[in-house]
């Protein structure tokens, strides 16, 4: 070998090096987004059960206020402003979520309704304490 054969020169790549190189190109492009993809949908399995046992759960936690509240009768230590806040939250998070989904029901909708009625009943709970 001589200095003349280990010179760098640009060259231009012929058809068949630039097919080739395209088609790898594009199979690693599919490849990396079938892989996201696949993960995607674990992601979102994942998710959709976490936000269900999540919210299932933050259903029943309404219960030990409503049963302190109603065995103790004293409301002092809860506000009628916060849980008509969270209220009218929930309602607020379940229309908007019915109207970005094109006016369709779906499990968002319902749990953010079903908080909504649990905010509600301890809303009722306290102001009829308060009568």
């Amino acid at each position: 070998m001589n200095a003349a054969s280990l010179e760098l020169r640009p060259s231009a790549p012929d058809t068949a090096t630039l097919a080739t190189a395209g088609a790898a190109s594009a199979a690693n492009a599919g490849g990396a987004s079938g892989v996201r993809q696949v993960w995607r949908t674990r992601y979102l399995f994942v998710l959709t059960w976490a936000f269900t046992l999540l919210n299932s759960a933050r259903v029943l936690s309404y219960l030990p206020t409503l049963w302190a509240l109603a065995s103790s009768g004293d409301s002092s230590q809860h506000s009628l402003w916060t849980w008509g806040m969270w209220m009218g939250a929930n309602i607020t998070m379940a229309a908007w979520l019915y109207e970005q989904q094109g006016q369709r029901w779906n499990r968002a909708v319902a749990v953010n309704l079903v908080n909504a009625s649990m905010c509600a009943a301890t809303f009722l709970v306290i102001a009829a304490l308060r009568l």
